[in-house]
């Protein structure tokens, strides 16, 4: 008998040799039906697979992102097996799960995927689904799957075989499909019931240019009809909140391909709205002690190799500048750490002098495939609302849970009130792919698991997702549609420190080592805004639109009382647009309400004459007449209420 722990720590014995499966349906059958695979200690596993060994498990079902991840990657495999029978000449790449959904990259040889073939593949697939076709895994050797492989002239299937190691490698089989896969996967094709192929692209093998461009099809399954149709009515919400689109109907961010992919431009709408994002986060940081640093665009490598960047991301980023002197490197700064450890080597310190907080909108620069470039969301040159505090190892916690704090007072301010926390640790199987000691990581680990108690905030644990330096606490927000995005990140690093020799001089006046805190609220300002963006659809709060009021005469003789106006709402610190284009009014409004500004004041002969304005506001229409006084004190209410609830919330 061996012994099967669960998450809520219970134990029970059963059988050597019994599967995830069987255990689900011993607890029910209900749970049965609902299972999509397994985690044991830590890994995913297919429900199919036997247990030899005293094991903890969790069964993964919908709900669980692994075991989401296990069913689109089967819905990959039933892909892959739909083109198959569909293009018989087809190559095979990779297909790999992702956020949502699922691709495959494949060689078509001649053929040719459009927009019009969707249909049948969507059709092959379910059709395939229908017949419940057992996945079954298989062990197998290197040079049989190299044999097996080889023969159908899998050329892409072969490289990746070549780098693996001999008896490490697995199969999959469904059907007439075999893949060469790792897992893991459902039990069986029947679980998939609603399929669509979403688009078609194009992504070079193994991400490299020089390499042969392959076809990216795009796909995403459910197990219930009902489930697809939510999320394709969600995604047509998307798309008219895309914030490529709304960002340039209003004019807040352009790219040029002459100045290159990657490299957004901030216009002087957007650079408005940008600034008054960091503005409010400045103030925030001066009243929780935080002083502002400024470091240079690029820097030695020496910097990165000695912080490790470079070792783990040299070849990924952008390559070496090289000066006339013979020798002499330097990089595109990559991240701001490096640069805030040597500010922090300048001068000594005492334990008086901790924390030290350093704060920084540091422009850093990373180079991303072509192909993997998307908006704000994903570019190559990017700012991050960056601090480092330097703390005693006691000072830790306390210093963790100020930052919580700075997130949370964000977060409210604008809206993001859906959100959840991911701890992220070492893989513990995979220890290599981190630098530091065990005694360092435990403490840090322990020190992010203990602020998250204490603060009473649930947050999931995620094993393998830490920084290669030290562990994180991400901040995962939902918006007004249900997407996830990952805004916001507190890392405690022991390591850095060490590499750079960091000293403080304790109260025992010995040598000691600091612990670095890396944050970044926003997490970068591009994806914040790409996301604030599509959360709000453009409609801004209040404080941070970059036009607060627009002035509308309903005819060419109010302009003069139009503009008036509006000098009179700009003494009271109030953004304000006047419209006198010789439109009708109607027009005028349908114009504004499109860019999204919040109040529009409609003046004619009435309100001249009463010094008075006729407000509408955005999505709630007419709002009655008001004296223009009164309508400045109003706005200057509402705004201070928006910006300042967090400090009256505190004083309370």
């Amino acid at each position: 008998m061996i012994k099967i722990t669960f998450p809520d720590q219970s134990v029970k014995e059963f059988a050597e040799g019994t599967t995830p499966m069987e255990i689900a349906k011993n607890i029910s059958p209900r749970l049965a039906q609902e299972v999509l695979a397994a985690k044991v200690n830590g890994e995913v596993w297919d429900l199919t697979r036997p247990l030899t060994h005293d094991t903890a498990i969790q069964l993964l079902k919908w709900d669980d992102e692994d075991g989401k991840h296990a069913y689109w990657h089967s819905s990959a495999h039933l892909m892959a097996e739909a083109l198959q029978q569909l293009y018989p000449n087809v190559k095979f790449g990779i297909g790999p799960a992702i956020e949502n959904g699922f691709y495959y990259d494949i060689d078509l040889g001649d053929d040719v995927i459009t927009d019009s073939d969707f249909a049948k593949i969507e059709a092959k697939m379910m059709e395939l689904a229908a017949k419940g076709e057992t996945i079954q895994r298989a062990s197998i050797s290197k040079a049989d799957a190299m044999k097996m492989f080889g023969d159908r002239g899998e050329v892409y299937k072969t490289e990746l075989i070549s780098e693996l190691e001999d008896g490490q490698i697995s199969t999959y089989t469904q059907g007439m499909f075999t893949d060469l896969c790792r897992g893991p996967h459902l039990p069986d094709t029947s679980y998939i019931k609603a399929v669509k192929i979403t688009s078609v692209a194009g992504a070079y093998w193994r991400g490299d240019e020089k390499r042969k461009q392959l076809v990216r099809l795009y796909g995403i399954t459910f197990p219930k009809k009902k489930m697809l149709d939510e999320y394709l009515t969600m995604m047509e919400e998307a798309k008219k909140r895309d914030h490529r689109k709304i960002g340039r109907e209003l004019e807040l961010f352009a790219f040029s391909s002459a100045v290159g992919s990657g490299l957004p431009l901030w216009l002087p709408r957007g650079t408005q709205l940008r600034l008054r994002l960091e503005d409010f986060l400045k103030r925030i940081q001066k009243r929780y002690g935080y002083q502002q640093v400024m470091t240079p665009h690029i820097g030695s490598k020496l910097l990165y190799v000695t912080s490790g960047h470079y070792a783990k991301y040299g070849k990924d980023s952008f390559q070496p500048i090289h000066t006339p002197q013979e020798g002499e490197e330097f990089l595109l700064k990559p991240m701001n750490c490096p640069h805030h450890c040597e500010i922090y080597k300048i001068t000594p310190h005492s334990y008086k002098d901790l924390p030290l907080r350093l704060a920084e909108f540091g422009t850093v620069y990373r180079y991303e495939q072509s192909g993997e470039l998307h908006g704000l969301t994903r570019v190559r040159g990017f700012t991050q609302d960056d601090a480092h505090i330097f703390c005693r190892p006691d000072q830790l916690k306390d210093e963790f849970l100020k930052v919580m704090d700075i997130i949370f007072i964000i977060f409210k301010a604008l809206n993001f009130e859906n959100f959840e926390a991911q701890i992220s640790l070492r893989d513990p199987q995979n220890r290599e792919k981190y630098i530091g000691s065990d005694e360092n990581w435990e403490k840090a680990e322990r020190a992010i698991i203990e602020a998250c108690e204490e603060k009473g905030l649930p947050a999931k644990v995620e094993l393998g997702e830490a920084a290669f330096y030290g562990p994180k606490l991400d901040f995962m927000v939902k918006d007004a549609i249900g997407r996830r995005w990952q805004l916001g990140t507190i890392q405690v690093d022991y390591n850095l420190p060490e590499r750079f020799e960091l000293e403080y001089t304790g109260d025992d006046n010995q040598k000691h080592r600091p612990v670095m805190i890396h944050r970044a609220p926003f997490g970068s300002i591009e994806r914040f805004v790409a996301v604030l963006i599509e959360h709000t659809g453009g409609k801004f709060p209040l404080w941070l639109t970059p036009d607060q009021v627009v002035v509308l005469p309903i005819g060419e003789r109010f302009n003069d009382y139009a503009h008036q106006v509006a000098r009179e709402l700009e003494q009271h610190d109030i953004r304000v647009l006047v419209d006198d284009r010789n439109e009708k009014i109607g027009r005028k409004i349908r114009d504004n309400e499109l860019k999204r500004t919040p109040y529009m004041l409609i003046v004619g002969e009435k309100e001249q004459e009463n010094n008075e304005i006729s407000i509408r506001k955005q999505g709630e229409g007419d709002q009655g007449t008001m004296k223009i006084a009164t309508f400045a004190a109003q706005i200057t209410a509402e705004v201070d209420d928006m910006m300042n609830r967090w400090e009256k919330e505190q004083r309370n």
